[in-house]
């Protein structure tokens, strides 16, 4: 006769329903998310290629100085013919790109003014930085 109680030990269970809920919710979110963001914002280390860069058929630089002066091609342009001349170099290439250099001094409001010129003639635009 054996007089012993056997003393079961506490059962160690886990339920992991409710985390596999919230993870598979989180995986949902950030599959989502991950469509809707703009993939140009992501920076990616590129490969390097000898034979050339793959960029638009046509770009031309605008740049606006410290005291406001326009230039478009190295060529001075008053802001008021800006969209004329961007009008012309838009007939001359189909896919065309405007790469936009603008001193850091410069009010925000010049900046708008060019993107809005472009914008009103399907130009797409890019805005040049320093690398750090």
């Amino acid at each position: 006769m054996n007089l012993r109680k056997r003393h079961r030990g506490a059962s160690a269970e886990v339920h992991t329903s409710a985390m596999n809920d919230i993870m598979f919710f989180l995986l949902l979110f950030f599959l989502i998310a991950s469509t809707v963001t703009n993939p140009n914002v992501v920076k990616l280390l590129l490969p390097k290629s000898s034979s050339g860069q793959s960029v638009s058929k046509k770009t031309i630089n605008v740049s606006i100085s410290k005291d406001l002066q326009y230039t478009v091609d190295k060529k001075v342009v008053a802001v008021n013919d800006l969209p004329t001349v961007l009008a012309g170099y838009k007939k001359l290439a189909t896919e065309l790109t405007i790469v936009l250099y603008v001193d850091k001094t410069v009010a925000i409001q010049d900046v708008v003014a060019v993107m809005d010129v472009s914008q009103k003639l399907n130009i797409k635009m890019v805005l040049a930085t320093e690398p750090k």
